[in-house]
């Protein structure tokens, strides 16, 4: 059975312009954060190792997250769809 990740607050985190960017690796289309987004989420693990996060960062952190979890599946998926796609059928 298929479980896809939730993305409860997609419309709240991804306003960003150039949140994300598309990388070919292989010949494969995969989605990664940008270099904006990566510098954000290490600023605040950074934060966090030394402070407590405000709650607004927590969320923000945790959504991220989220974001990640629905990245990688979709990388996966679309890696999959790519390589049954290649290898011929039995």
């Amino acid at each position: 059975m298929l479980i896809l990740p939730q993305l409860e607050n997609l419309r709240d985190t991804l306003p960003i312009e150039g949140a994300i960017r598309i990388e070919l690796v292989e010949g494969i289309p995969m989605f990664r954060a940008s270099t904006t987004i990566k510098n954000r989420i290490e600023e605040l693990l950074d934060k966090q190792q030394t402070l407590p996060l405000n709650p607004d960062e927590e969320q923000e952190l945790n959504l991220y997250e989220e974001i990640d979890d629905y990245l990688s599946f979709v990388n996966r998926t679309v890696r999959n769809l790519f390589f049954n796609q290649i290898q011929p059928t039995a």
